[in-house]
């Protein structure tokens, strides 16, 4: 097999990627319109569908409440500094063995 067998190839696969592409595109559109139409006829829910959890939240994962203060781990003896041990670690405790600030 010579190079232009290869580009010839490539250019026919790059052909069947974008007609793929437009058939999926097409058929997902139609999809869509039928599953739409069967929701309005027969009045389907999300709860229906599946699409809820059991306690009527929908199935969607939601953000958590926010978390307060965390107590500091580690002090620099020198300055006095304190960090968490969450984030970027501060430069007077980076790269070193972190026991040896502990609280």
């Amino acid at each position: 097999m010579n190079s232009i067998d290869l580009a010839k190839l490539l250019e026919q696969r790059e052909e069947l990627d974008q007609q793929i592409d437009r058939v999926r595109k097409d058929a997902k559109l139609t999809a869509i319109m039928e599953v739409k139409k069967l929701i309005g006829l027969y009045n389907l829910t999300l709860q229906d569908l599946g699409l809820t959890k059991r306690n009527g939240e929908t199935a969607t994962k939601g953000r958590g409440a926010p978390r307060g203060p965390v107590a500091p781990r580690f002090r620099d003896p020198e300055s006095g500094a304190t960090w968490s041990g969450r984030g970027k670690a501060p430069r007077w405790i980076a790269g070193k063995d972190r026991n040896a600030f502990l609280i």
